[in-house]
């Protein structure tokens, strides 16, 4: 299974554009798009809409910058799936998530944060491979130290020592886009707006 992640798409239509036609390029059979979709909820036209032309399944969450009833509205028009204390099953591949953070205009407290995570999780903890979608990084990490503004979320941390996903994808902070690193046996990947391929063996 091949998978492209990509947030913090801040409302560019252009980037968009490209991610999907790299989703097309790489055969992918899932886009994940981890928060921040707009920026500041001013315009959700031209983000999901290329994927799909592109006969491209969507999951996506709220970052900071718009609400769960963006996020909802946008899995709606576009017959995406919106993860937010959500997940999904495909074939013995799990995914679940929890968008927002701990700051801005989605403001959830780190307890809310590990409640959806744990529901989510609730549904495919049976499966072999579980990747959990945030759009804070968990604390404790290298991705902390690129960022004097953001906090990491100890909500994260907490679910990804409870549930022990093998991947987790998030974005949020601009400057640690690609870093990825271990917390346990779990891959912790920022994939920031470049967007990033997962193969899954």
């Amino acid at each position: 299974m091949k998978i492209l992640a990509s947030g913090d798409i801040h409302g560019d239509t252009s980037l968009a554009k490209a991610l999907a036609e790299k989703a097309e390029k790489e055969n992918v059979d899932l886009v994940v798009l981890c928060g921040d979709l707009t920026f500041g909820e001013l315009s959700t036209e031209g983000i999901v809409g290329p994927f799909v032309k592109k006969g491209k399944k969507v999951v996506l969450i709220p970052g900071n910058h718009e609400t769960i009833a963006t996020a909802d509205f946008l899995a709606e028009q576009y017959d995406a799936i919106n993860l937010h204390g959500y997940s999904i099953k495909l074939g013995d591949v799990g995914l679940f998530g929890a968008g927002g953070a701990n700051i801005g205009l989605f403001q959830l407290s780190e307890q809310e944060i590990y409640d959806l995570l744990k529901k989510g999780h609730e549904r495919i903890k049976e499966l072999k491979t579980k990747i959990m979608v945030t759009h804070v990084h968990p604390t404790g990490t290298a991705m902390e130290k690129f960022t004097q503004f953001f906090p990491g979320s100890t909500g994260i941390r907490k679910a990804v020592e409870a549930f022990k996903p093998d991947i987790l994808l998030c974005s949020h902070v601009h400057e640690a886009e690609g870093i990825e690193e271990m917390i346990g046996n779990t891959k912790v990947i920022n994939v920031g707006k470049k967007g990033k391929i997962i193969e899954l063996k």
